[in-house]
């Protein structure tokens, strides 16, 4: 566990994870955890008939699993405020590979707690083609450092 406080973050440092690819099981588990059981999803011959001509992951296993990807790293220092900007730009297939890349956009002062701050990361999830099938912005409250100086 490595504690990287708000003064540590870099502008546009980034890094990639691993991959993970996307089965059948995986969305039928979903629709059952959700009761999400549209056809998009669950209905391979309807889905002949449709645009994409085969069954597409839930926007909400592609987030989940794509936001998983990137907890490879805990930092006792920073926590999850919440997302935003949540786009689903290309489906995603079962058999498909799926990988993250997450780069560090910008970084706010709180505006209220002098000893935290804002880190916003943009999180690409990409398929094993290099097409971004999701993004969004992951916005992190991290501690600042205790004894710096403000930052700059």
């Amino acid at each position: 566990m490595t504690s990287i406080f708000y003064e540590d973050y870099e502008l546009e440092a980034g890094r990639r994870t691993g991959g993970r690819t996307i089965t059948e099981t995986d969305i039928v588990l979903h629709a059952g955890q959700t009761g999400d059981f549209y056809p998009h999803h669950m209905d391979a011959e309807w889905c002949k008939t449709q645009p994409f001509g085969q069954r597409i992951a839930h926007g909400t296993l592609t987030f989940s699993i794509g936001i998983g990807l990137t907890a490879n790293e805990l930092n006792p220092e920073a926590f999850s405020y919440g997302y935003n900007r949540l786009r689903f730009i290309k489906p995603v297939f079962i058999g498909d590979t799926i990988h993250a890349t997450v780069t560090i956009k910008e970084k706010n002062e709180h505006p209220k707690r002098a000893d935290m701050g804002f880190v916003i990361e943009e999180v690409k999830v990409m398929n094993q083609h290099g097409h971004t099938v999701m993004a969004c912005e992951h916005v992190l409250l991290v501690n600042k450092q205790r004894g710096r100086g403000k930052c700059e």
